[in-house]
């Protein structure tokens, strides 16, 4: 396997390279993968090295089951001052009252809120999937399906927006016991006052599952779930470019209910080496620097959007408020999953998505990890005419590749020092 990067200080694979070379290059091949193609999955990032740093801690011994001052082992005097700091740090970066950082995804995250407020065979209401719901927001693939009655609802076929009116039909004919507001694949805001105010009439709890926006939430960049619903369920990658986890915000009110659906309901020992990254990335996220990062997010997915339609993809919604679009290939005379594949020749990494067109998939693409990379408005505009070039003329991927690994080289996710 070539390689031509290396891992350096708090990247370094010194130890594991003498131990174990065959796991060695094979991190050594992921930097490598990254580091020469485009990361456009809209759920991913690159943390910092000292978010990478306090993963490889020494934290990543201790049990600690239980929470700071009330754990189930010894020898936690010191892992407790670090999962203070990463609650008080995300009680302040979001203004909640009550923070939970325990959880290991997002999906344990919606979990534990399913079990703080909900009893099996409730009804609830979220995003069908086939609009862009989560598969815990009623898969029957997934416990939320199997444990719960989910009732589902959509965006217009026309606009992509969610159907507001059709919300509020359904929450009056099913009176459910929870409304989930979230998506995988929205790429506008989500209206937290409109779903309040349909949750209220019906006596329902709002969950907000935030797993995407909540970076540009901590960043100002969009606007926060937190004063509107009764728990906010989200990631710490993605936009907000921490480890991957999940924490769960809500008010005082409902703090022990959560912490005891987390744990011991759900979960067994917190991963303290993951709530010290945890901490890092709030601290990080917490800086006039991350706000300035969370707005060139919006302002790249702006031009992408822009330049993908200027190319000629239909583009759902007609752009994005958001660091993620969906787009449709079709008029291109390509379909989702034969773009995906032309598009990973290319160097150019990304997902397909359910659209609001029956059966159709499209792609969905985020500006996330580019832009911790670096690259700005004028880059974007780029990869958009190279996302389009790979696209209509499979022969040109070899072109499109060789520009995409010179543009990734001058924008290194983790410059050598």
């Amino acid at each position: 396997m070539p390689v031509a990067h290396t891992l350096e200080g708090p990247l370094s694979v010194d130890v594991l390279g003498r131990q174990d070379p065959e796991l060695a290059e094979i991190l050594l091949g992921e930097l490598e993968r990254q580091s020469t193609t485009l990361q456009l999955i809209a759920a991913e990032n690159f943390t910092s090295p000292a978010v990478l740093a306090a993963l490889g801690s020494p934290l990543a011994n201790k049990y600690a089951e239980g929470y700071p001052g009330a754990r189930h082992h010894g020898g936690c005097e010191i892992v407790d001052v670090a999962e203070r700091i990463a609650v008080e740090r995300a009680k302040a970066l979001f203004g909640a009252d009550h923070a939970n950082v325990q959880s290991h995804s997002g999906s344990s995250a919606v979990l534990a809120a399913y079990a703080a407020l909900l009893r099996p065979g409730d009804t609830v209401l979220a995003m069908g999937l086939p609009h862009g719901g989560h598969l815990t927001h009623g898969s029957p693939a997934n416990f939320s399906g199997r444990w719960f009655d989910f009732v589902g609802y959509g965006v217009d076929p026309e606009s992509g927006l969610i159907d507001h009116e059709q919300v509020r039909t359904l929450a009056r004919t099913h009176r459910p016991k929870a409304i989930v507001c979230g998506s995988i694949s929205y790429p506008r805001h989500i209206d937290y006052a409109a779903f309040r105010e349909v949750a209220d009439e019906v006596g329902a709890y709002l969950i907000a599952d935030a797993a995407h926006p909540i970076g540009l939430v901590a960043g100002g960049a969009a606007p926060s779930p937190v004063p509107y619903a009764d728990v906010v369920c989200a990631t710490t990658h993605k936009v907000l470019r921490g480890p991957r986890g999940g924490m769960l915000l809500c008010g005082s009110e409902l703090a022990e209910r959560v912490d005891r659906a987390v744990f011991p309901f759900t979960q067994g020992g917190a991963q303290m080496h993951t709530i010290a990254a945890k901490a890092v990335a709030f601290g990080e996220a917490a800086t006039p620097a991350f706000t300035a990062y969370a707005h060139q997010v919006v302002a790249n997915a702006r031009v992408l959007a822009q330049g993908l339609a200027a190319e000629g993809l239909a583009v759902t919604t007609g752009g994005t408020d958001t660091h993620l679009l969906t787009v449709d290939p079709a008029p291109l005379g390509v379909d989702g999953r034969t773009a995906r594949g032309r598009l990973a020749a290319a160097g150019m990494v990304l997902d397909t998505c359910a659209l609001p067109h029956p059966d159709v998939r499209g792609l969905r693409l985020g500006t996330a990890a580019l832009t911790t990379q670096g690259m700005g408005e004028a880059e974007t505009a780029r990869i958009a005419v190279l996302f389009a070039t790979a696209l209509r003329d499979e022969s040109a991927g070899r072109g499109v590749r060789e520009e995409v690994r010179d543009l990734t080289g001058r924008f290194p996710p983790y410059p050598a020092h």
